[in-house]
C-alpha cells in the first residue's frame, strides 16, 4: 500500500508541475500566469479540488501517442470564492497550446454538468488555440458539447469567462454564450477567424490586438463586459462579481451587512442634477450618491455609453442599475445601448435582482443609419426584456422622459412596480418646443412676431402638460419626492417589494426580437 501511495504522490506531481520547465518560462514571458496560479489567485486559498487530474487523451496518429501528459491541457474543479461554492476548468496553454481534444473536452462537460447539477457559478478560464487538428472531427464535436451546456446553464447558474490567451475559432462562442466576459490587455484576443485568413480573403491588413483585443471587444463590438491591465487585477474583479451574485436561479441574491445607513440623505444630488434639461451631467455620480459606500460594478463601461448598467448594493441587498447617462449622447437611446441593456435586464431577472431605472432620456437617436440597422427591433429588445422581467422593479424620473423611451426604459405601463419622480421631472411624448411647432405651426405661421408667438405657445404647452406633477396627478408616477430622500425611499421601497411573486403565462419559451 505504501508503494501505491507514493507512485500516486508522483503522478500528481508530474500533473501538477506541467511538461516542463521550459513550458512554463515560455508562458511567462509572454506575461501569462500559468493555469494553476490562475487558480490560486481566483479561489480561496487552499479550497481548490481537483477533477480528473491524470486525465489522458487517446489519439495515436501524428505523433500523439508518444505525447499523453497527465490533464491534457486542462485543469478542471470546483472550490470556493468569499467562502461560496464554484466550479472552474483553466485551460493549461502549456500543454498543446490548450487545445480542445476528446478527453480535454470530457474534463470540461464534466465539471460544467457538476456545476449545473450542484447550482454553482461556473467560471472558465480561457487560453488555447481551438481545437487539436491531431483529433480531427473528435475536437469539433467536443465544442459541441461546451456550447450545448452553455444554452442549458443559461439562466440557471452565472457563467463567466475569463479570456487570458487566444480564444479562437470555435472557441470563442463559448464565451459569447456566457453572462459575463473578462479580458486582459495585450495578452487575450478573441475571434472567429485570425488575421492571417483575413488576409487571405479579404486582403484587408490587421494584427491580432487589433482584430480582437480586449479594448476593440470592450470598445467596439461589446463582446467584453470587463477589460483589464493584468491577470491579478481582473481575477480579483471576479472575484468581485460572485460576491454580488447568487449561486443559482432558485435563490436570492447574497446580502451583505452594510454600515451606510438606509436613511442617509443624499443632499447631494441637489448640486450634482442641474435643473434645466440641456445640461449635462455624471450619472455615475448620482449612483455613487445612492447606493452603499458608493461602490458598484458596471458592466460593459466601454461600449454603448449612453446608458449605464451597473451591479451595486442598497441597504445591504444587491440590485442592478440601469441607468441614462447625460453626458454620452445627451442619454438617448440607440441600437447599442438597447442592446447593453437589454441583455443586463433579463441577467437581472434571470437571477432574482430588483432593478432599478433611473432615467433622464430625451428619446431615441434619430438618423437613417439607426433606421437602417433595425433601431426597431433592437429597441424592442430592451422593451420585451422589461416587459418579461418578474423582478422587483423600480424605476425613478430624474428630469427628461420622453416618447417611446420613456414607455420602454421600464414605465407604469410596461410593469414597473413603483415609479417615482423628482420634482424636475418632465414626461411628454416630447420636449415642448418640438410639440408647439407641430400643433400650433399655423398659429405660429400666421402670427407677426413667429419667434414670440412660438415662445409663448411652449410656454403654454409645457405649463399644461409637461409640469412635474401632471403624471403624478394621472396615477402614472407613484409620488414625486426630494432628491435628498432618494436613497431612503429606494431601500424602503425595495424592501416592500422583496416579497414580491409573479407568474408568467405557461409556455416553452418567448420569442424575443432579434
Amino acid at each position: 500500500m505504501r508503494s501505491a501511495v507514493a507512485e500516486l504522490a508522483d503522478l500528481r506531481r508530474r500533473a501538477e508541475q506541467g511538461p516542463s520547465e521550459q513550458a512554463t518560462e515560455a508562458q511567462r514571458a509572454k506575461g501569462k500566469l500559468t493555469a494553476r496560479e490562475r487558480i490560486a489567485l481566483l479561489l480561496d486559498e487552499g479550497t481548490f479540488r481537483e477533477v480528473e487530474p491524470l486525465r489522458r487523451h487517446r489519439a495515436t496518429g501524428f505523433g500523439m501517442a508518444d505525447r499523453r501528459p497527465y490533464t491534457d491541457g486542462v485543469i478542471t474543479g470546483w472550490g470556493a470564492v468569499h467562502g461560496r461554492k464554484v466550479f472552474v476548468y483553466a485551460h493549461d496553454f502549456r500543454i498543446f497550446g490548450g487545445t480542445l481534444g476528446e478527453a480535454h473536452a470530457a474534463k470540461i462537460h464534466k465539471i460544467m454538468d457538476l456545476a449545473l447539477t450542484v447550482g454553482a457559478p461556473l467560471i472558465s478560464l480561457n487560453d488555447g488555440a481551438g481545437a487539436r487538428i491531431q483529433e480531427g472531427v473528435t475536437a469539433l464535436a467536443g465544442y459541441g458539447g461546451i456550447f450545448q451546456r452553455n444554452a442549458r446553464a443559461s439562466g440557471v447558474i452565472p457563467q463567466i469567462s475569463v479570456v487570458l490567451g487566444p480564444c479562437a475559432g470555435g472557441a470563442a462562442y463559448s464565451p459569447a454564450l456566457t453572462d459575463f466576459v473578462f479580458m486582459v490587455r495585450d495578452t487575450s484576443q478573441m475571434f472567429v477567424t485570425g488575421p492571417d485568413v483575413i488576409r487571405a480573403v479579404t486582403g484587408e491588413e490587421i494584427d491580432h490586438d487589433g482584430l480582437g483585443g480586449a479594448d476593440v471587444h470592450a470598445e467596439t463590438s461589446g463582446v467584453c463586459h470587463f477589460a483589464f491591465d493584468d491577470e491579478e487585477t481582473c481575477l480579483a474583479q471576479v472575484r468581485y462579481l460572485v460576491s454580488l451574485l447568487p449561486a443559482n436561479n432558485r435563490e436570492a441574491p447574497p446580502r451583505s451587512d452594510c454600515d451606510d445607513p438606509a436613511d442617509r440623505r443624499t443632499t447631494g444630488l441637489l448640486d450634482l442634477v442641474p435643473a434645466a434639461g440641456g445640461l449635462a451631467y455624471d450619472m455615475r455620480e448620482v449612483i455613487e450618491e445612492i447606493v452603499d459606500h458608493g461602490e458598484h460594478l458596471e458592466v460593459h463601461e466601454r461600449w454603448a455609453g449612453n446608458v449605464i448598467c451597473t451591479l451595486a448594493g442598497l441597504g445591504g441587498d444587491a440590485v442592478g442599475i440601469v441607468a441614462s447617462q447625460p453626458r454620452a449622447r445627451a442619454g438617448v437611446l440607440d441600437i447599442a445601448a438597447s442592446e447593453k441593456a437589454a441583455r443586463f435586464v433579463q441577467f437581472c431577472d434571470a437571477f432574482n435582482i430588483p432593478i432599478v431605472t433611473l432615467l433622464d432620456v430625451p428619446g431615441f437617436l434619430p438618423g437613417v443609419a439607426q433606421e437602417h440597422g433595425g433601431i426597431i427591433r433592437h429597441g424592442a429588445k430592451l422593451l420585451y426584456a422589461y416587459c418579461n422581467a418578474t423582478v422587483p422593479r423600480i424605476s425613478l424620473i430624474l428630469r427628461k422622459a420622453y416618447g417611446g423611451a420613456y414607455i420602454v426604459m421600464d414605465s407604469r405601463s410596461i410593469g414597473a412596480d413603483l415609479s417615482l419622480a423628482w420634482p424636475t421631472n418632465e414626461i411628454a411624448v416630447m420636449g415642448a418646443e418640438g410639440a408647439a411647432n407641430i400643433i400650433f405651426r399655423r398659429e405660429i405661421a400666421a402670427a407677426d412676431d413667429p419667434d414670440a408667438t412660438r415662445e409663448a405657445l411652449v410656454k403654454e404647452y409645457r405649463a399644461k402638460l409637461m409640469h412635474p406633477y401632471y403624471a403624478a396627478e394621472r396615477g402614472l408616477v407613484d409620488d414625486v419626492i426630494d432628491p435628498a430622500e432618494t436613497r431612503e425611499v429606494l431601500i424602503g421601497s425595495l424592501g416592500m417589494l422583496l416579497t414580491k411573486h409573479a407568474d408568467l403565462p405557461a409556455r416553452k419559451h418567448g420569442n424575443p426580437p432579434q
